[in-house]
């Protein structure tokens, strides 16, 4: 299962993170997300549970970290945001 983790203090720590999901089922990875051009967290990321998501996501959404509320629900797919470079047709030379 793949679980959004949102509203982190951006001290937080994947170690730290591992630690607080683990208590609910074996967590495969986690991830915390950085802004690409700062290196900067961005204040969420995700964890992959291969037991225990259900109950990590009720017993942890809400709770608090770092003076921060989580926000935590399974991750959704990521949506096409579509277009991307889609310059439109033709174009003309001289004739």
């Amino acid at each position: 299962m793949n679980i959004f983790v949102g509203n982190l203090p951006f001290s937080a720590t994947e170690d730290e993170i591992r630690d607080l999901f683990s208590a609910h089922g074996q967590v495969d990875r986690v991830s915390l997300i950085t802004d690409r051009e700062t290196g900067r967290p961005r204040g969420f990321g995700f964890v992959e549970m291969s037991s225990g998501g259900e109950q990590a996501i009720e017993a942890l959404n809400g709770a608090d970290l770092g003076g921060r509320s989580l926000n935590i629900n399974e991750a959704r797919p990521r949506e096409s945001r579509g277009g991307g470079g889609g310059r439109g047709g033709g174009g003309g030379g001289r004739w």
